[in-house]
Order: C-alpha cells, then sequence, then structure tokens
C-alpha cells in the first residue's frame, strides 16, 4: 500500500500546480480579447491570433502595432523577438524530458510556454515533468481561446482586467507554484537575486528582458563554486558534492 500511494499522491500534487497555474493565466485572455477589439480586429480575427499565435506577450505587441501604428513596430517586435527567443531556450531544456517525436512534437512546440515549462522542471522526475507539462499546456491553451473569444464578445464592458485581479493571478500562481521548492538557503538566496534583477530591471526594458537576465543570474549564482572547508594541509575540500540539475530543482 506504502508503494503505491506515494506515486498517486505525487500525480494529484501534479495535477493541482497543473490546473492552479492553467487557470489563473487562462483566465488573463479576457484582456486580450476585449483589447484586440479595442484595437479594430473583429471576433474571428481575436480569436484566431490566440489559437494560432499563442504567445502571450507577442499577442499584445501585435495589438500594440494596430492600435498605435505603425510607429510602435520597433519595440513591439524586438519585445516579441524577445520573448520568442525565451521560449527557444525553454524547448531546449524540456527536448530531452520529453522525448516526442512526429506530431506530438509539433503540438508539444506549441504550447512550450512559461506555465508550462515552470510546471515541467519544477518536478522530481520525468513522468511528473511529462504529466504536468501537457496538463498546464493544454489548460492553458483551452482557457486562453475560451476566455480570448469571451473578451471579444464582451469588449470594454468588464472596464479594465487589472481591477478584476486577472494581471496579479498568473503571478500568485507562479508563486504558489516556488513556494515549496525553497527548501533550503541556497534556494531562497538565488530565487531573492533573481527576483532583484528582474524588479530592477522592469521598468527599463522591453518585456521579456528582465526574465532572460533574471535567469541567466539565478544560473550563474546556482553554478558559483562552493568554498570548501580547508584542511590541515591547506588543500580545500568541498563541504558537500555539486548537485545535479535534477536534484536542485526537487
Amino acid at each position: 500500500m506504502t508503494t503505491d500511494a506515494r506515486p498517486a499522491e505525487e500525480r494529484r500534487l501534479v495535477i493541482r500546480e497543473a490546473l492552479s497555474v492553467g487557470i489563473a493565466t487562462g483566465a488573463y485572455g479576457i484582456s486580450f480579447g476585449a483589447l484586440a477589439v479595442s484595437a479594430g480586429l473583429d471576433v474571428w480575427q481575436a480569436c484566431a491570433l490566440s489559437l494560432l499565435m499563442f504567445t502571450g506577450g507577442s499577442q499584445f505587441a501585435f495589438i500594440g502595432i494596430i492600435s498605435a501604428g505603425l510607429h510602435a513596430a520597433p519595440a513591439a517586435i524586438a519585445a516579441s523577438s524577445l520573448l520568442g527567443v525565451r521560449n527557444g531556450l525553454y524547448a531546449l531544456e524540456l527536448t530531452q524530458l520529453l522525448g516526442v517525436r512526429g506530431v506530438r512534437r509539433l503540438a508539444a512546440a506549441h504550447i512550450t510556454i512559461d506555465e508550462s515549462t515552470a510546471v515541467a522542471v519544477s518536478q522530481s522526475h520525468g513522468k511528473a515533468a511529462r504529466l504536468g507539462f501537457w496538463l498546464t499546456g493544454l489548460t492553458v491553451f483551452a482557457l486562453w481561446n475560451f476566455t480570448t473569444l469571451v473578451g471579444a464578445l464582451v469588449g470594454n464592458a468588464l472596464g479594465d482586467p487589472k481591477a478584476w485581479g486577472l494581471d496579479a493571478a498568473a503571478c500568485a500562481a507562479f508563486t504558489a507554484l516556488l513556494w515549496p521548492r525553497l527548501k533550503n538557503r541556497d534556494a531562497v538566496a538565488i530565487a531573492v537575486v533573481a527576483a532583484v534583477v528582474a524588479v530592477l530591471l522592469a521598468p527599463a526594458t522591453p518585456p521579456g528582458v528582465p526574465v532572460i537576465v533574471a535567469a541567466l543570474a539565478a544560473f550563474i549564482a546556482w553554478r558559483e563554486p562552493r568554498r570548501g572547508a580547508v584542511d590541515t594541509d591547506g588543500d580545500a575540500e568541498d563541504s558537500e558534492p555539486r548537485r545535479t540539475g535534477s536534484e536542485v530543482q526537487s
């Protein structure tokens, strides 16, 4: 009984994480739908963007070009390009983890986003990571497209989506996902470094840049060699063995 209980409990935990992140993120599609129709798109054009583009930040950048004119194109293109680079890095991380081929590889590429990657890499073993990736990605995809339709139909009747807290819902879900992983001082310190870097860069850089730089800072902090204990002969010895990536994530 005990050998079967642990995998079942881990599966339930992954499902809870995936659904909480997926629902929180998918709800913000209402904002995109409302902004899309206010920028001049019709309902079906807004829905087509969410269905085919499905990149969140790049969709908002596209709407920015339409609503503000061509003079906004350079900044919007730069921002969406950075977001594309970020997703490309996610794909490199997930290729070996997912091990998909053929049509499933195309489907995996389409739902490789912040949320599906975060849930996948936070798991302790491959089976849970794959479940988290697919369930999160498909939940976000389904809800994002549904709420885009709702937002496009309702238009501006809802008012500013920020007033409903939808812009903070995804951030809250990510924080809830991260919190249980902060099990030691090293993890807390790395999270603090990454958060400080992102907060400092956010006001002065395009969307996507703070996340990329914060991730780089976190990686450098993680790879920084520990100062070992010095023995009587003056030789440094590691106080503990270097951990693998999977051990850090778990």
